[in-house]
């Protein structure tokens, strides 16, 4: 179990990253929305990854089970329809013969 100023000090981290994150996207130009699309479905990835390992660690609680599970379904959903996406509208830029 982790202490009350570790749990403070994640806290901290995970809501400086969330601002800074949020002020990235919102400064970049929409001609980069692919890659940006792209990253962010890999960050998704990554996610999943973590969730998983959380949620199926041994001796867990049913609060970090039901969390992790939480995370693993949003983090696929947002994955997946970030991919499609992607491929949408990659597709609008193909020509009409390909």
């Amino acid at each position: 179990m982790h202490d009350s100023s570790s749990v403070t000090d994640l806290l901290f981290v995970f809501i400086l990253a969330a601002f800074l994150g949020f002020q990235l996207i919102k400064r970049v130009s929409p001609l980069l929305n692919s890659p940006l699309m792209s990253l962010t479905n890999a960050i998704a990835a990554v996610v999943v990854v973590g969730a998983i390992m959380i949620t199926g660690e041994e001796g867990a609680t049913p609060l970090a089970r039901t969390l992790g599970f939480i995370a693993v379904t949003a983090a696929t959903i947002n994955a997946v329809s970030g991919l499609l996406i992607t491929d949408r509208m990659l597709k609008m830029f193909r020509r009409k013969g390909d």
